[in-house]
């Protein structure tokens, strides 16, 4: 890819690994199975998301686990459930909401690891698969609806669930809907399109419609975007996870920084699957990433802080 002005490429630190009890060496999995061709998975890593005493929670998808990572790198299961949980954000400061691919909407009790259903079905017909989500400022729930979607399939969705439990289809055409996150003044929604190796930019309409629908920034490689996150100055902040590599870019889509995952495969220095990201630390000043395949926590100091993940409270 050729840039007018080539961006800087910066090398992430391993934060935190899970550790080896945790991992469910093999086990086989469905989600393995259909996901990653049946390869041996001890787990996958997905949905990070910062509390307010600055635990990091992430989901481990193939076996419906949720961990929290408190400040010294430290491990805790909160919950184990029937499921295949994906994106997380807060619901309120007690309770997570999730999108769970095999389950649609669920709610964690943090403190219980209590896990229920939130919104399983649309008018009694299921989700193709549900992926990742984000507030807005009025507590709105944006997420995608995957599925196994692509280029040969483009039917994965996108929904708006507003506070007065109405659901929005906003659209319907798009090859594998992932990550989702909002301009700063929410008049703008990006959404990471994987199997079409890129992300769109959604203008939302005050009629609550979207409009002139484009294609924001082009990627390459054998997985696209996937995970996304906004910065305070409005820069975006995408995960590439088969480039091992998350790309910070201004505006017009420029790359201004390049971030590598210092972990790969084996006799490779190609990250393994740097699958998405959320800002944290002091000040927001960190940038967190999972490295699923390899279960690891990366991490990156950036000049500019992260814009604030709203929750359903907004």
């Amino acid at each position: 890819m050729f840039f007018l002005n080539p961006p800087e490429v910066k090398t992430a630190e391993v934060y935190s690994a899970m550790p080896q009890e945790m991992r469910r060496s093999g086990v086989r999995s469905a989600w393995a199975d259909a996901n990653r061709g049946g390869a041996a998975t001890d787990s996958f890593l997905e949905g990070p998301v910062f509390d307010a005493n600055g635990n990091l929670y992430v989901t481990d998808i193939p076996y419906g686990r949720i961990f929290r990572i408190d400040s010294s790198g430290s491990w805790t299961q909160i919950a184990e459930y029937d499921g295949e949980p994906n994106g997380m954000k807060f619901l309120n400061s007690r309770e997570l909401i999730i999108a769970d691919y095999k389950n649609g909407l669920m709610v964690c009790e943090i403190a219980t690891g209590e896990v229920r259903p939130f919104l399983e079905r649309r008018n009694s017909e299921r989700f193709k698969g549900i992926n990742d989500l984000t507030f807005d400022s009025k507590g709105n729930l944006y997420f995608t609806d995957q599925g196994q979607s692509g280029l040969h399939d483009p039917s994965g969705r996108v929904y708006r669930l507003r506070k007065s439990g109405q659901l929005d289809l906003l659209l319907s055409n798009v090859p594998s809907p992932n990550g989702v996150v909002l301009s700063p003044d929410e008049r703008v929604l990006f959404v990471a399109v994987t199997r079409g190796n890129c992300v769109w930019r959604v203008p939302l309409m005050e009629d609550g419609s979207v409009s002139k629908v484009g294609q924001f920034f082009t990627s390459f490689g054998p997985s696209g975007p996937d995970g996304l996150a906004m910065d305070e100055r409005g820069r975006l902040i995408v995960a590439n996870p088969g480039l091992g590599v998350a790309w910070v870019l201004n505006r017009r889509a420029e790359p201004e920084v390049v971030i590598q995952s210092p972990v790969g495969f084996s006799g490779s220095a190609v990250g393994a699957s740097l699958t998405n990201i959320a800002y944290g630390g002091s000040g927001r000043s960190s940038l967190f990433c999972t490295e699923s395949v390899t279960g690891s926590i990366l991490r990156f100091e950036l000049e500019i802080a992260g814009a604030p993940v709203r929750t359903g409270e907004g």
